[in-house]
């Protein structure tokens, strides 16, 4: 069911109407002058009257007749429309939705901890009142459900080449979540604007675990880049001392240098120098 605009015309004209009849009956009853015009205009205004309904800012009213949907009216201000049309409130403000903090599994398995907020607002108001029962209640379930089904789709965080994660991509993990809300939201008459990862953490019972993961992935990323420069300052060296002809190395003698040079680059902690004070041999 798709909105559509609803009959409703400016309230003051029709008040300033029922005004001017409501002085026409005065004058008559004053003068004594009680016709049917009279009784007529009189109850026409009595039977006017509840026609009257305001519509505040970002709000709008769904009007049914004898349970048909006849149209919504968002214009603000006072309006009128047929007294037999029944008028339902719907806020059209953006909203939102917090949802609490779930445990489910990632890609891999591992036990998260997820939970997320959603910016949402109504934009067609037939199929939010008809459609679903609670379209507040919908949202709520919904999201989380968008949530937990995308949080199983990624791992955690990233351990090789450019795969998405959880940690390591939060606009693109936001933009499937979106994207997956709003499929869900849109038979609601729902349009979201944002949605965003608000806590993200490993479950308590493996956090110890992981972050002890971590801390090696950190320790063996770290000693790889320090063998990667140390190697390419032992070359450097080498070839320097080669083209300047500062001293001629046999094999072993360059053997030596390069592990002596590794152990004083590598080490994590401070090397204590030998004074060779004779041959090498």
């Amino acid at each position: 069911m798709n909105e559509k605009i609803g009959f409703s015309i400016s309230g003051y004209g029709v008040f300033v109407v029922l005004l001017a009849a409501a002085a026409f009956i005065v004058s008559q009853a004053a003068a004594g002058n009680i016709e049917m015009l009279t009784v007529v205009v009189f109850i026409l205004m009595v039977a006017a009257s509840p026609g009257f309904f305001m519509v505040q800012p970002n709000q709008a009213k769904v009007m049914t007749f004898f349970g048909s949907y006849v149209g919504s009216v968002k214009t603000n201000g006072l309006r009128w429309t047929i007294p037999l049309f029944k008028r339902v409130n719907i806020s059209l403000r953006i909203r939102n939705f917090e949802s609490k903090q779930m445990k489910v599994n990632d890609s891999q398995g591992n036990p998260i901890e997820i939970a997320t907020v959603v910016v949402w607002s109504v934009d067609d108001t037939a199929e939010a009142v008809f459609e679903v029962d609670d379209y507040i209640s919908f949202v709520n379930i919904q999201s989380e459900s968008a949530l937990r089904n995308m949080a199983t789709s990624y791992p955690y965080e990233q351990h090789e080449g450019d795969d998405v994660a959880l940690r390591s991509h939060p606009q693109e993990v936001s933009a499937a979540l979106k994207i997956e809300i709003q499929q869900r939201l849109g038979k609601a008459g729902v349009k979201v604007h944002e949605a965003r990862i608000t806590h993200l953490a490993y479950a308590p019972e493996i956090a110890n675990a992981m972050l002890q993961r971590q801390q090696a992935s950190a320790i063996i990323a770290a000693r790889r880049l320090i063998v990667d420069g140390a190697v390419g300052m032992v070359e450097m060296a080498l070839t320097q001392l080669s083209e300047k002809k500062i001293v001629e190395l046999d094999e072993e003698r360059k053997a030596a240098m390069v592990s002596n040079l590794l152990v004083v680059l590598c080490s994590d902690k401070s090397t204590q120098p030998v004074v060779n004070t004779g041959s090498l041999y």
